[in-house]
């Protein structure tokens, strides 16, 4: 077998057992050895000098949405420092609508209005100002909302009479008319019936964003909103990586696109595979950033706003019914307290199914009870989190929960220390971030618990740098089920990324301006950052 050294380098293994080592062999894609580059005995192959960089395993996301992320791309970015108003976003549609074609809808996404200098969402009118012949949609930050102009409230037939949908709410004036904020399943009477991109284009958009990934060292990744209708993300996933994707891939199909339907099968749900579907996935409730969370006590501000339930318990256990008989995890949205509560106590000391990954799992969990946090460790129940959100979102929080309570917010110490399964991630691009999909940003955010204007978003919750790591890769890996990634130890895929800096060394509130230099997938250089030269 030839293989490959890497050697003179600072390599951060993710592996227990072994966690610091300075050299490595690779051979047919895998870690063969790794040690101390003085223990090596000679190479059958070439050797690469690592040049004294700090090198870690491949980062794996185990929370976002690619296919938004590539969109959002080609959409108006509603973010600092692009746009800081209401009338800087009008402005940049009234840009949009002169250059293009009037039967084209308008997009944009990543407002919060936290960060907006007049403090609200835009409304149907505002958008009207700046487009009223044409379909506009601007998607909130948290992805649970959108903003659209009269135009689209038309097409989707929303009137003063149309009924809130069950987990959903059509904001409205003093006199009853739509506003055109949509929150939660509202949003899907909108979504529903905007025109849909081939499965080609799709597939285009996704391998287009394979490089981008890969420059911010993830190599592995879980869609969070895979859909059987009108295009199969399966098929669109796998036409995907005939045009260069390179991740990794699991998907987890929303339980409306598979309840009453069998595409699940031993082919698609086997994880051997570059693609495959790993699970179902629910929502519980909605965001705190947009008062959606299903939480208690009620946000601050006039009345009692207790959030959105989104789910029932026959649901949930309808859900998980299905994931059982089919060998996936059940995947559950929550972020208030009564979310995480219904989710935990529903399945509280039941068995799991899975072998290799914990069958039940709670995305964001980010006001967890103690109560919720001991039941979810006896019952094997994980959580994946996301630390950009704090960081990014700093403002609504605030304003939605005071700055006691926000403090309490997704609380990974205590999650970790009552020994509840932890993996980090991005729910990228549903956050107020330019680059909502840099796990640097995040990994920042968990060491230091600051956000990014410096307010203290709870010290007693930070890790340190080594934690955020492995819940970045190796716990990641444990959560996610793809195999044998996650960690540079013998038997594992040589997905692993050098970097320009040293993570382990600098000061942490510096790592989000980490560069990868190079990123390897299978031992194969997948990605160079210009100008980086090798041996």
């Amino acid at each position: 077998m030839l293989t490959t050294g890497f050697i003179n380098g600072k390599i951060f293994t993710s592996n227990p057992e072994q966690p610091i080592v300075n050299a490595m062999v690779v051979g047919d894609g895998k870690i063969v050895w790794t040690g101390d580059q003085s223990d090596l005995n000679k190479i059958d192959g070439k050797s690469i000098d690592l040049k004294g960089r700090r090198v870690l395993p491949g980062l794996i996301d185990a929370h976002l949405h690619p296919l938004y992320l590539a969109n959002a791309a080609k959409q108006i970015a509603c973010t600092a420092p692009n746009v800081h108003s209401i009338a800087e976003l009008k402005e940049k549609i009234k840009n949009i609508r002169a250059a293009q074609s009037p039967d084209l809808w308008i997009e944009g996404w990543g407002y919060d209005e936290g960060k907006l200098l007049e403090g609200r969402s835009p409304t149907r009118w505002d958008l009207d100002e700046a487009a009223a012949d044409v379909p506009v949609i601007i998607t909130r930050t948290c992805a649970h909302i959108i903003a659209v102009n009269s135009r689209v409230l038309e097409l989707a037939g929303i009137t003063k009479d149309t009924p809130d949908p069950q987990g959903g709410k059509i904001d409205r004036d003093e006199n009853g008319e739509p506003t055109g904020v949509l929150r939660e399943n509202a949003k899907d009477l909108v979504t529903n019936i905007m025109p849909a991109k081939t499965i080609e284009e799709n597939a285009e958009l996704l391998a287009g964003l394979s490089p981008i990934l890969l420059s911010r060292g993830i190599t592995a990744i879980s869609d969070l909103m895979g859909k059987a209708e009108p295009t199969d993300y399966y098929e669109m996933y796998n036409l995907a990586v005939e045009k260069g994707l390179k991740q990794r891939t699991v998907i987890h199909y929303e339980w409306e696109d598979l309840k009453g339907q069998t595409i699940l099968t031993s082919e698609n749900t086997n994880n051997e595979r570059q693609v495959y579907i790993g699970g179902v996935k629910l929502f519980s409730d909605g965001s705190v950033s947009g008062q959606t969370a299903w939480v208690n006590p009620p946000f601050l501000g006039d009345g009692e706003n207790y959030g959105i339930q989104m789910i029932t318990k026959e649901e949930l256990l309808a859900a998980k019914e299905l994931a059982q008989a089919n060998n996936v995890q059940l995947v559950v949205h929550a972020m208030g307290e009564q979310a995480i509560d219904l989710i935990v106590d529903t399945f509280y000391g039941s068995k799991g199914w899975l072998k290799d990954a914990p069958s039940i799992r709670i995305e964001h969990a980010a006001m967890p009870t103690p109560r919720a946090l001991q039941r979810a460790a006896e019952t094997g129940i994980a959580f994946v989190t996301q630390p950009i959100f704090l960081f990014a979102e700093i403002e609504s929080y605030l304003k939605n929960l005071g700055a006691e309570r926000t403090k309490l917010t997704y609380p990974v110490k205590s999650m970790l220390q009552a020994g509840v399964k932890l993996a980090f991630s991005s729910d990228a691009p549903a956050t107020a971030w330019a680059d909502p999909v840099n796990p640097f940003v995040g990994l920042r955010s968990a060491v230091t618990r600051k956000a990014y204007n410096g307010t203290d978003t709870g010290q007693d919750q930070k890790v340190d740098i080594e934690t955020a790591i492995t819940l970045y890769t190796r716990a990641a890996q444990e959560i996610s089920g793809v195999p044998n990634i996650g960690q540079l130890a013998p038997g594992y895929q040589a997905d692993f990324i050098v970097l320009e800096q040293d993570i382990l060394e600098m000061n942490p509130e510096k790592i989000d301006e980490i560069i990868v230099l190079q990123t390897y997938m299978g031992g194969e250089l997948v990605y160079q950052r210009e100008g980086v030269q090798t041996k």
